[in-house]
């Protein structure tokens, strides 16, 4: 079914404000998929903060016009399907790569992270960044490891000097 100017311009208007706050974005071709895989990919989408729709390309190249993901507008060819990344660069990614491995008709024909265009043979090493969380973690993580190990060395000067009182009594004991 055809959609009016009106509809056009709302479907332009909501691709472009999802690709204007995106990270990073999936194009794959969905050509064989049913209906019940297409929604449960969307479902899985949504539950990992990751926007899917499927949209013609020439409303697909008005929205991403003035985006960071304005590098995809000549690669927008045949019937594609969109995931952009909300929350993390990687959780479109990992979404697209989990669905892939279930069926083998989603095939990924790029991506696109920082304005910059990637090919499909990249999903994996996207799909491998760590999330907001896991970053943060390691942060902390390479934070407070120079402070620990202070602690460890400072730590260990008293408690040489306690072992070596010890042996010397030891030493003592034994001789007498």
């Amino acid at each position: 079914m055809a959609l009016s100017l009106e509809q056009k311009k709302t479907v332009v208007a909501e691709v472009s404000q999802v690709a204007a706050s995106a990270y990073s974005a999936v194009a794959a071709e969905y050509r064989g998929l049913t209906v019940d895989q297409m929604t449960a990919l969307r479902r899985k989408a949504r539950e990992n903060g990751v926007y899917v729709r499927v949209v013609k390309n020439t409303l697909a190249r008005r929205a991403v016009q003035g985006t960071e993901f304005e590098c995809i507008s000549d690669s927008l060819v045949g019937p594609l399907m969109l995931a952009f990344s909300q929350e993390d660069p990687g959780a479109a990614a990992r979404v697209v790569k989990d669905f892939t491995k279930e069926t083998d008709k989603l095939q990924v024909k790029f991506l696109a992270l920082s304005g910059k265009l990637l090919p499909a043979n990249d999903l994996e090493r996207l799909a491998k960044l760590p999330t907001r969380d896991e970053a943060l973690a390691i942060l902390m993580m390479l934070m407070k490891a120079p402070t620990e190990k202070l602690a460890r060395t400072l730590n260990e000067v008293p408690g040489k000097l306690v072992r070596t009182v010890a042996a010397i009594r030891d030493q003592k004991e034994q001789a007498a």
